[in-house]
């Protein structure tokens, strides 16, 4: 995929008057919602004037050209377009007893039309457009003296009133926030994160170009967002812990407990680590909802084993703490290596659809947490229960089942005489 995408980049380079962006649909989309461009990273230069603009615009694509990891580059086209411009002598317009609105709605109502009324034809209508005949517009000469009737009903020919010149200039001007602005777009290459690529650049632009005082550069694209749900997916992932750990606590009535089934989360946070190596090392918005997603299955693990050991010592009477630990182990094996293969299965085709389109954001998220499901269900069995023996509370319950069944026994001791009797 890699040599494909890099031939047929460089093919497309060498296609004159072209910016090409090559991406997956949805992230075109997604790309065209955040910066309004089909790209990941959007370089924005703001200023006043079209030309420095575009000087200016010339020497950061140069300098993007250079840093590690930029593909697909390119400057929003500008193509200049020729026009007429009309520059209007005011003292010229109030001698002859004119306004500038006038002389306006004159020009527009000569050479792009008027409408005036509508014309019915069987079951359409159509407007009725008074203007000039479009040959007019072939001749400078003819424009110049085009004739404008003043307001005591003499005529003037309009370069009279007017400076008429022909001229060129940008097809379109893009504005934000009521400025005009440039872009110079990039996508990110593969091995490289799209954080790093824009930190990057910031330093070599602001390194290597120097802007005027009224010019200035944003940086927009994937990677606004993509830091500003990190800070939100942070603040969740941790509340996600912290009503982990009261719900277990409420559950087991036991913080030690809590504690011992938490700790599901660092061992399935190893495999997910793994799947984020393989997959490219980028740890992308998706990885990290992965993270948040594995948590709740990891910890769903360590629930099933420590639940059964209670039931075994509360209710089936185990006394040997060593014996209830290991045939919880063994009892909840099936069960947990059941919903880990369903998941885990069900996870396999979103892993393998990676670079296919649409599979921006499912594939990520997949592979952390087919990872994490492997990691966090073999480690589960062998680290929870040895940890669970050492530092749990199972020593605490086995004693708690030993003072009640002599306390009972003692109890049926005394008033078993009593029922001789």
């Amino acid at each position: 995929k890699e040599d494909f995408l890099a031939a047929l980049r460089h093919d497309m380079e060498m296609v004159p008057g072209t910016n090409v962006i090559i991406g997956q649909p949805i992230s075109h989309r997604i790309d065209h919602m955040l910066s309004g461009t089909r790209a990941n990273i959007a370089v924005k230069i703001f200023g006043s004037d079209v030309f420095e603009l575009r000087s200016l615009a010339a020497q950061v694509e140069s300098v993007m050209r250079e840093v590690d990891g930029v593909v697909d580059l390119a400057m929003e086209q500008q193509a200049e377009i020729p026009f007429l411009s009309v520059d209007f002598n005011r003292d010229g317009i109030a001698r002859y007893g004119l306004r500038v609105q006038q002389v306006a709605e004159l020009i527009e109502t000569a050479f792009y039309g008027h409408d005036v009324s509508r014309i019915l034809e069987g079951q359409a209508s159509f407007d009725l457009t008074v203007r000039y005949d479009p040959k007019v517009l072939e001749s400078m000469e003819t424009i110049r003296n085009t004739l404008i009737t003043t307001a005591d009903g003499a005529m003037v020919p309009l370069h009279a009133l007017a400076d008429i010149r022909k001229d060129r200039g940008p097809h379109n001007i893009s504005r934000e926030n009521v400025q005009r602005k440039i872009v110079v777009m990039a996508n990110v290459g593969e091995g490289r994160d799209l954080r790093g690529v824009v930190e990057d650049i910031r330093s070599a632009v602001a390194a290597s170009v120097e802007f005027p005082v009224g010019y200035h550069v944003e940086y927009g694209g994937q990677f606004e967002s993509a830091a500003e749900a990190s800070r939100t997916l942070m603040i969740l992932g941790t509340a996600v812990i912290v009503g982990i750990f009261l719900l277990l606590f409420v559950a087991f009535k036991s913080a030690r407990d809590a504690f011992l089934v938490m700790l599901n989360l660092p061992l399935g946070l190893v495999g997910g680590v793994i799947g984020v190596f393989v997959s490219g090392g980028v740890l992308s918005v998706a990885s990290m909802i992965g993270f948040i997603s594995l948590f709740g299955i990891a910890t769903r693990n360590g629930v099933m084993m420590i639940s059964h050991i209670h039931h075994l010592v509360e209710q089936e009477g185990i006394c040997d703490p060593r014996e209830a630990v290991r045939r919880g182990a063994m009892e909840r094996l099936v069960p947990i290596l059941m919903t880990a293969l369903t998941a885990g299965f069900a996870l396999i085709p979103l892993a393998l659809a990676g670079g296919e389109p649409g599979s921006e954001i499912q594939t990520p998220m997949a592979i952390v947490l087919l990872f994490g499901l492997v990691t966090s269900t073999v480690l589960n069995m062998i680290v929870v229960p040895a940890l669970y023996l050492r530092f749990g509370s199972v020593r605490l319950k086995v004693n708690e089942r030993l003072k009640r069944d002599a306390s009972d026994w003692g109890t049926a001791s005394r008033t078993e005489p009593a029922k001789t009797l």
